[in-house]
């Protein structure tokens, strides 16, 4: 009775770690991301729905790491390590509309050809992927030796 006890104590303290590190963070995570707004703030008067846009990225982005962070230990962490580098390709090409941009300002047309960044972010998500699935296998595997000794 007291082992049992005992085990659930540990497992509440493991778990309420887990959420106070993820917590602090996404705090962090969101800090960050308020100082670097300042930076953008005024680029958001010409595109229309950049702060939106941005906004939306770090509200998941967040929601996957915490959910991340609170499945640590099992294989789910590296599953939703999967989502999170799959969302960062999908938000990108989404958001970047195939990498050129046309914005009218009074009688000039600015065109931007952001098709190279998107190519070079679009390589460093799936080597976050392609991370994130070797760890999920190596961790499966490690499973798998423990279970035969």
């Amino acid at each position: 009775m007291d082992n049992n006890n005992n085990s659930t104590k540990k497992t509440h303290r493991n778990f309420l770690f887990k959420a106070i590190k993820a917590t602090v963070k996404a705090i962090i995570f969101y800090v960050i991301y308020l100082f670097l707004w300042s930076f953008l703030a005024p680029v958001s008067e010409f595109v229309p729905g950049l702060q939106q846009m941005i906004e939306a990225f770090v509200m998941v982005y967040i929601v996957l790491m915490i959910v991340a962070d609170i499945s640590s230990g099992t294989i789910f962490q590296y599953f939703f390590n999967v989502a999170k580098a799959l969302f960062v390709i999908g938000y990108l090409i989404i958001s970047l509309g195939g990498g050129i941009f046309g914005v009218t300002f009074e009688s000039v047309n600015l065109m931007v050809d952001l098709r190279f960044f998107l190519a070079i972010a679009t390589l460093l998500g799936l080597l976050g992927l392609a991370k994130s699935v070797l760890q999920a296998v190596n961790y499966m595997s490690e499973k798998a030796e423990y279970g035969q000794v």
